[in-house]
């Protein structure tokens, strides 16, 4: 069964995280700990996150300058399957418009397919690192539409080339990005969550949401997506918080609000320990109402927080 339609059909609230690939020369044995440590909570799947590959300029010899990339981490096809072959839990790695020509994403779908892993999440990814908009790579798509329209070609047996080929056996699933407080460049909500009908019209079959910190927030996005016409399962993220730094970092990177309630805890903290407390008693809080909303998944952003997910789960699953 797909994820997509595992979400779908009836069933109790899910439990499911997403994971961060090591940094290139990391022990892969400290990802293996993490998953561990949440595999009591029967996960129904994990997410395999990706950022896009960095370029750098560096000085050679004659003083000319050259363009080298950076690949840190390595890639989530290889993690994904490493994720099925030693735990059985279905995998489900990011694909993102930022580090992928459409050669490429052809190159991942024929890899992912061949080794029986068919559920995606299809992003557009982050910028540019030090840019203030953003740029796909050449011949890559701009919009995660765009990928999930050639997502929908490769399961028809259409190849960018304009070759044919046999439909996929079993194809393609995806899922998208919702944002509760609008997506930083749609110009309102409405415009915001038009975008997100059309990534649905296209065949995306859930939505995970960005997270957030205030449950009204994602209930009115729900309804709102209800009211344009949007029926596929639209997945809560949530993510605990850890440190001191996160307080400015959260909201300027993902341009979310924190609710004043929380807001005033924060204030009080003096360490990252009073903080991860508080994540801790906050992300109970919220997964409970979600949970007693019989939301289909609760999704826990848990890079850096595992242990703190671990603590929530123990108290909502």
């Amino acid at each position: 069964m797909s994820i997509a339609s595992f979400l779908a059909s009836p069933h109790s609230t899910a439990f499911s995280f997403e994971i961060l690939p090591p940094l290139r020369g990391k022990n892969i044995s400290m990802l293996f700990n993490t998953i561990e440590r949440l595999l009591p909570f029967n996960p129904a799947y994990i997410n395999i996150t990706t950022h896009r590959t960095d370029v750098v300029y560096k000085e050679v010899e004659g003083g000319f300058f050259r363009k080298f990339t950076q690949q840190k981490r390595p890639g989530c096809t290889a993690i994904a399957i490493a994720l099925k072959m030693k735990y059985g839990i279905t995998p489900v790695p990011h694909v993102i418009c930022s580090d992928y020509t459409k050669t490429e994403l052809e190159d991942v779908l024929i890899d992912l397919s061949f080794m029986g892993i068919t559920d995606l999440l299809v992003l557009r990814g982050d910028r540019a690192a030090g840019s203030n908009r953003f740029i796909s790579v050449v011949n890559g798509h701009s919009h995660a539409i765009g990928m999930c329209q050639q997502v929908n070609d490769f399961n028809r047996g259409l190849m960018i080339d304009g070759t044919e080929q046999a439909p996929q056996t079993v194809p393609f699933t995806y899922g998208v990005a919702g944002y509760p407080e609008k997506h930083e460049e749609a110009m309102n909500m409405d415009t915001d969550i038009g975008y997100l009908k059309a990534k649905v019209d296209a065949g995306a079959k859930y939505i995970v949401t960005q997270m957030f910190f205030d449950n009204s927030k994602y209930f009115n996005f729900v309804d709102k997506c209800r009211n344009r016409g949007i029926r596929v399962p639209i997945i809560p993220g949530i993510k605990p918080l850890t440190s001191l730094n996160q307080r400015e970092l959260l909201p300027k990177t993902f341009h979310i609000d924190f609710p004043e309630e929380l807001v005033e805890a924060l204030q009080r903290c003096k360490s990252n320990d009073d903080v991860k407390a508080v994540g801790i008693e906050w992300g109970i809080a919220q997964a409970k109402e979600l949970k007693a909303a019989n939301v289909p998944s609760i999704h826990f952003y848990s890079m850096s927080a595992s242990t703190s997910v671990e603590q929530i789960a123990k108290q909502v699953y």
